[in-house]
């Protein structure tokens, strides 16, 4: 068959070499220049299947609030509020009841960890080096963090998910770069878990696919979808110069994030999409022969704030925070000092911070939390949207799924609740 995928990031590219080596012709528009500018560009890097989680949880409202008034809060609001956002938050906030959190957490769980297993056998068969690390810590700094995570570890427990309740001193020995100073009562210890720089596999699994025959056409703008036995895009330069041009194929995968909302609106799919945009900083590791490295050798999550440190071969990325509402052109100076502030209390005087880099992504976020895989209710046009802050995670589960839904296979893992009927409802 021939193929389009429309939109390059994670998502993507995954999704176009899952294709190609089932043996399609694919092709690949990307308004951006490359591979992996956007959401995918400078993520935590975390893949750990038990902390996939909707962020629609119970409690989360009375949360929000709190955060509000917090100095380092990890949950902000913004101005301009994107268009729907208050309809979104009314939906979030329905999704927060405990029996839909259960059943999307579960269903977001079984995906992650497919697509954990996926992960790991590209990276084995293809010989991928993408500066990865195993073993992945939440660390809880007072007695209450711990006390606010119990509900957290039983459902890890009930899901399978290996994990160890470890004390601050069996942290530190896993990690002997933790501040001293900084008190930490306890941590979570995944090791099955671990860190990848996104980014970078994006651009080795680019190759594989092209490799495969896949094409990518960069800077490249879809205008319009037509539905129909041989699905027609209308395309052209992103900078303006030549006309557009028509290209029909045997089917259309659209994986172009939040740019999906307005191709997908003419064929009457109206996803509850809204952006949230998080924060990272990256900077090169304070590396010196003959003293000791004092940054992380995996990643770790601070629970209190939530922000994720990550290395990434002789880099450290802090990432973190969810800004609702805003422009991707304007960051929040406050987010960004959280990000320090959270590097400082664990490693501090780890990294060359005069050559640190800001990075603002806008993440393509469902109310209730899962992607929207298969599909799109328009003959010849299928989703893999919406994986909001796990797109990382999820993506290499989604990517075969829906390959092998294309292909009119049975899926590999169980589908409910992951395609567009569960949001029609509502």
């Amino acid at each position: 068959m021939r193929v389009a995928v429309i939109g390059a990031g994670i998502i993507g590219v995954t999704t176009a070499y899952e294709l190609a080596a089932d043996g399609h012709e694919v092709t690949v528009f990307e308004r951006r220049s490359s591979v992996a500018e956007e959401t995918s560009f400078a993520n935590a890097g975390v893949v750990a299947p038990g902390y996939v989680t909707p962020w629609a949880a119970p409690g989360m409202p009375a949360k929000v609030m709190r955060h509000l008034l917090s100095r380092h809060a990890p949950v902000r609001l913004a101005r301009p509020m994107a268009a729907g956002q208050w309809r979104w938050m009314w939906r979030w906030w329905r999704a927060c009841a405990s029996a839909s959190f259960q059943a999307n957490r579960t269903r977001m769980h079984r995906l992650a960890r497919y697509s954990q297993q996926r992960l790991n056998a590209l990276t084995h068969d293809l010989q991928l080096d993408y500066e990865q690390a195993g073993g992945y810590m939440v660390l809880l700094r007072k007695p209450q963090d711990l006390t606010l995570a119990r509900g957290g570890l039983k459902l890890l427990a009930e899901l399978g998910v290996s994990f160890h309740l470890i004390d601050g001193a069996k942290a530190r020995a896993l990690e002997p770069g933790l501040n001293a100073d900084t008190p930490l009562h306890a941590a979570i210890h995944l090791p099955q878990d671990g860190v990848g720089n996104c980014r970078h596999f994006a651009q080795l699994l680019r190759n594989e696919a092209q490799r495969l025959g896949a094409d990518f056409r960069f800077e490249r703008e879809v205008l319009a979808l037509q539905a129909g036995q041989r699905p027609t895009l209308r395309h052209r330069a992103v900078d303006g110069s030549g006309d557009a041009q028509d290209a029909s194929f045997d089917g259309v995968v659209v994986c172009a994030a939040l740019g999906a909302i307005a191709l997908l609106k003419p064929l009457g799919c109206r996803l509850p999409l809204v952006p949230v945009h998080g924060y990272s900083v990256t900077a090169p590791l304070r590396l010196r022969e003959g003293f000791p490295d004092i940054g992380p050798r995996s990643a770790v999550m601070d629970e209190q704030h939530k922000v994720a440190i990550s290395r990434l071969g002789q880099r450290v990325r802090v990432a973190g925070s969810a800004e609702l509402g805003g422009r991707l052109d304007r960051s929040n100076e406050a987010a960004i000092q959280t990000l320090y502030k959270v590097l400082d209390d664990w490693f501090p005087g780890c990294a060359q911070l005069a050559q640190a880099q800001h990075w603002k992504g806008a993440r393509p976020m469902l109310p209730d939390g899962p992607p929207v895989l298969g599909a799109s209710g328009s003959q010849g046009i299928w989703l893999n949207l919406g994986h909001g802050s796990s797109g990382w995670a999820l993506s290499c589960g989604s990517a075969r799924v829906l390959a092998d839904l294309l292909a009119g296979r049975g899926a590999p893992i169980d589908l409910e609740g992951l395609g567009l009927d569960r949001l029609s409802h509502r």
